[in-house]
């Protein structure tokens, strides 16, 4: 009963200084925009990736457009290949529908070539094929706390045949890893991890009480994961956002700055608005092995940040060592200017980006980055790839005063009509070897490929809904957050001569959606449009798993193999493949 009391006390506390902080400012952040609060629970509203990642400014009200359903050329047709043109790239595309627990391999024709099915969790959220033909799934495990959105805490790992041969948990009330690892070249894997900061510790660093919309902040981390198998890993590296802080508000604090001055550091208001507890909001990240350098999405901050991966934990902590000089300091930041104080909301040209990965070598753009731009609240999406301003020693060079170019991007994907292309969360894209670009419009699980020259020659609608499958003429229907029950978080594709798939089988099974004499397989077609969204009975809601504590309750995650303890209650397992 304490607890509860406490509970009430903290979250009246919490929501009295969100409407104070509301006057006081005129910040604009809608009601559902609001992240789940100490006790958990799914913020509601439509159209959320996990609370507060948003980029609206101070005075700012907007009414979210609608995401875009795509409409097939063919009469009758929801799901399945709309489109598939001798210009698309060959290869197979790897997806794991975001509602569900398989993750399907396909090639061109929309056809199934191999699954993996055995996991009992939806994903958390990535998924990669290895060069040695394993797939790697983040998990989504429900734990007191989380994200609100992106949720991840486990990483497994299947060989061809579908055996689980590894897999890793790593999530408490404390920690918990979210949205995407990153396989690295030495075998160990790069994952994104939040941490949870109390309101006094926040306090401490310099944010203010005022600016707080919760009582506690879950800022980002990155850490590298040495797999133990069969069970069990070790974080052998990590770098936190937390040691890079700065702030103008208290000279008393050592963190004290003008944050225009320092834009290697991270400005605790960065954001320009009330900060949510999903402060940071990263959603993805990569790895440039000739660099050795991380790139990270940052959608709270409307930027992409490059870190130091030469660093040693010790040096990532701090602002010497590295190959850079500059420890755990940013090398590099793009899309919002006013992040750091050296521009305002009209020279911000990343909203709500997500998916930013440098080009390959031997494709066209190599040594570029490609970025999903969401565009949230203006309405619209588009792919935008830069040229990184960065020299022959891995240095980004910036003069005094100035922002970090460039000015604008080298290549740019929107819609011809550009509201036809809208996908507000979630999302992705990747440069293909022969210089298509491959897109997933995730909150519409619309898959696409488009050339230089922005023609479309390749379009594929996922039919998986967390109920089963869909027939053609069957339209998924919308979660509580406006995400409809198809969505897909990204994909990949891989060339026929991978590694990982010489020598497999890769005869085509069929194709995933049932003929349409077959609908009503999920029960959506039962449903009203209330119990497609909203009601939980409906198939609305985040996921089947329960809430649970973990074991290490400390602020910091676990060192030398010391696994927390996710949660392990689980989603049902995989529907009936038809």
């Amino acid at each position: 009963m304490k607890t509860k009391i406490q509970s009430v006390r903290r979250f009246a506390t919490s929501a009295l200084l969100t409407v104070l902080v509301s006057g006081l400012t005129l910040l604009g952040s809608a009601q559902e925009n609001r992240p789940p609060r100490q006790g958990g629970g799914q913020a509601q509203g439509r159209n959320r990736d996990g609370g507060g990642g948003g980029g609206g400014a101070a005075g700012e009200r907007h009414e979210m457009p609608e995401n875009k359903t795509p409409t097939s050329p063919n009469p009758g047709q929801t799901v399945g290949l709309f489109l598939n043109t001798a210009k698309a790239c060959p290869g197979y595309t790897l997806m794991a529908p975001k509602h569900n627990t398989v993750t399907y391999l396909m090639n061109n024709a929309g056809q199934v070539v191999h699954s993996w099915t055995k996991s009992k969790y939806e994903p958390g959220q990535t998924v990669y094929l290895l060069p040695n033909g394993h797939m790697v799934r983040s998990c989504m495990l429900r734990v007191q706390g989380g994200t609100g959105g992106g949720e991840g805490g486990r990483i497994e790992e299947y060989d061809w045949d579908g055996n689980l041969v590894w897999e890793f948990d790593h999530a408490t009330r404390d920690y918990q890893l979210h949205h995407d690892i990153k396989p690295l070249p030495n075998g160990n894997f790069l994952a994104l991890m939040v941490e949870r900061k109390s309101r006094e510790q926040a306090l401490a660093a310099g944010f203010d009480e005022r600016m707080m919309r919760d009582d506690y902040l879950v800022p980002d981390a990155v850490v590298e994961i040495q797999p133990i198998k069969p069970k069990g890993g070790k974080i052998v590296w990590e770098w936190h956002v937390w040691d890079h802080l700065i702030q103008d508000s208290d000279k008393a604090k050592p963190n004290y700055g003008e944050p225009a001055e320092h834009p290697e550091r991270i400005y605790v208001n960065c954001n320009g608005r009330a900060s949510a507890a999903f402060w940071n909001h990263m959603n993805s990240l990569d790895y440039n092995a000739k660099l050795d350098q991380i790139v990270l999405s940052v959608r709270g901050c409307n930027e992409i940040w490059i870190i130091d991966h030469s660093t040693t934990t010790q040096q990532a902590a701090g602002r010497t060592g590295g190959k850079q000089g500059k420890g755990g300091d940013l090398l590099y930041r793009w899309g919002n200017p006013a992040a750091y104080k050296r521009g305002t909301l009209q020279d911000k040209q990343l909203v709500q980006q997500h998916d930013a990965l440098w080009i390959p070598a031997g494709y066209p753009g190599a040594g570029h980055m490609t970025i999903f731009n969401n565009g949230y609240d203006r309405g619209w999406s588009s792919v935008e790839e830069i040229v990184l301003p960065v020299d022959a020693s891995g240095r980004y060079p910036l003069q005094a005063g100035k922002t970090y170019g460039p000015e604008k991007p080298f290549w740019h994907y929107e819609a011809k009509n550009r509201t036809d292309f809208f996908s507000a969360e979630i999302s992705g894209a990747c440069r293909l070897p022969n210089g298509n670009t491959l897109i997933c419009g995730g909150i519409v699980g619309n898959l696409f490929e488009v050339t230089p020259a922005g023609e479309m020659v390749w379009q594929y609608v996922n039919p998986m809904v967390r109920g089963g499958i869909l027939a053609q003429g069957e339209l998924p229907g919308k979660d509580m957050r406006g995400h409809l029950w198809n969505a897909v978080f990204q994909v990949n594709r891989y060339a026929p001569d991978y590694p990982g798939l010489k020598g497999r089988d890769l005869t085509p099974k069929g194709v995933i959606e049932l003929p349409a004499d077959q609908k009503g397989k999920t029960g959506m077609h039962l449903m009203t449009e209330a119990q497609r969204t909203d009601k939980p009975g409906g198939g609305g809601g985040e996921g089947n798993a329960g809430k649970r504590s973990g074991g290490n309750r400390g602020d910091r995650p676990p060192r030398d193999g010391r696994q927390g303890q996710g949660g392990d209650q689980r989603p049902p397992p995989p529907p009936d493949q038809q």
